[in-house]
């Protein structure tokens, strides 16, 4: 991949901010339940929040993640019960891809998903497969240093489990169009249509690949947003990196448990760049995580109406350990 001229001159200090990969994937789900089934019990994450969409208080936003709720591990979902499917198109992320350890542990979530209905494809170095939404997975092999984000579960050896993000695919018509303000946000190239975030902790890739004819609709199993990992001193200057890049981000959200900013980039993907803490644990116990349902400050006056509303879930972990 050819490399343009940056579009804004950075000093020193500048060039050494970096993103530390992804911070969160957000998707759609019409069915809470099926969704905590599936991932907090096949997939074998942890449930390590139950909140509400801050745009939409009415509807769940489920987060599953590693042990600890960590940045890099985190696949979260607004709850719409019952929207049609969805189906990814050109300006979609279209496949999340986790890291794991081996090709043994390939071969043991070939069999767990097998033994869940589910119907993967085995490639070389990679499993491929889709939830039952139709979100798309990809599990690979992948040597790199950073930490492995393991969530504890009784089924999954640790060895197997999932180890955090590697990346996601995206569809894109038109992927040199994007290069300047992925530039500018400092990534760099990987591949002939692949980039890579890498801060000093952590790295994550962001990929292209053709998009099909049929057009986009979000809906169940589609996947809303990614996010991009940033220090709290730091995201402010990742604003004006969009804007000086020609990006229009929002104004700094706080969204209690890390900070957002978002914008579209050129291929038209939804990008946030979201803080690494406070964290989840700042209204709930490490060893709680996800029991109850937890409302920002801002929300809590809405308990009486929201909790109504919402359908209760059943935590398969929670219900093996009771």
């Amino acid at each position: 991949m050819r490399r343009r001229p940056r579009l804004i001159e950075a000093n020193a200090i500048r060039e050494a901010v970096k993103l530390e990969g992804i911070h969160h994937i957000t998707a759609i789900t019409a069915d809470a339940q099926g969704n905590v089934d599936f991932y907090a019990g096949t997939m074998g994450l942890r449930l390590v929040k139950k909140t509400v969409n801050q745009d939409d208080p009415s509807v769940y936003h489920l987060f599953f993640a590693d042990e600890k709720g960590s940045a890099g591990s985190d696949l979260t979902f607004f709850e719409f019960p019952g929207v049609p499917p969805g189906r990814a198109g050109a300006g979609d992320v279209h496949r999340v891809v986790w890291r794991v350890a081996s090709e043994a542990a390939l071969e043991f979530w070939e069999a767990r998903l097998g033994a869940a209905g589910i119907e993967p494809e085995r490639v070389e170095g990679s499993l491929l497969f889709a939830d039952p939404e139709g979100l798309g997975h990809e599990l690979a092999v992948a040597g790199v240093r950073d930490e492995p984000l393991i969530a504890d579960h009784p089924e999954v050896p640790a060895d197997f489990a999932l180890r955090g993000f590697d990346a996601v695919r995206a569809f894109s018509a038109a992927p040199g169009a994007s290069s300047v303000l992925l530039e500018a946000l400092e990534f760099e190239p990987a591949g002939e249509d692949g980039w890579e975030a890498r801060g000093p902790s952590r790295g994550g890739l962001y990929i292209y690949d053709e998009p099909p004819e049929e057009r986009s609709q979000q809906g169940a199993g589609s996947v809303h947003h990614v996010a991009w990992a940033s220090g709290i001193d730091e995201h402010e200057e990742w604003r004006e990196r969009a804007i000086g890049a020609g990006a229009h981000p929002t104004p700094v959200i706080d969204r209690f448990y890390f900070r957002s900013i978002y914008f579209r980039e050129p291929s038209g993907v939804l990008f946030e760049i979201a803080t690494l803490g406070p964290g989840f644990t700042v209204d709930e116990p490490l060893e709680h995580l996800g029991e109850k349902l937890s409302l920002p400050p801002d929300y809590e006056h809405l308990r009486a109406e929201v909790e109504p509303v919402l359908r209760p879930v059943v935590n398969p972990r929670a219900a093996s350990a009771g």
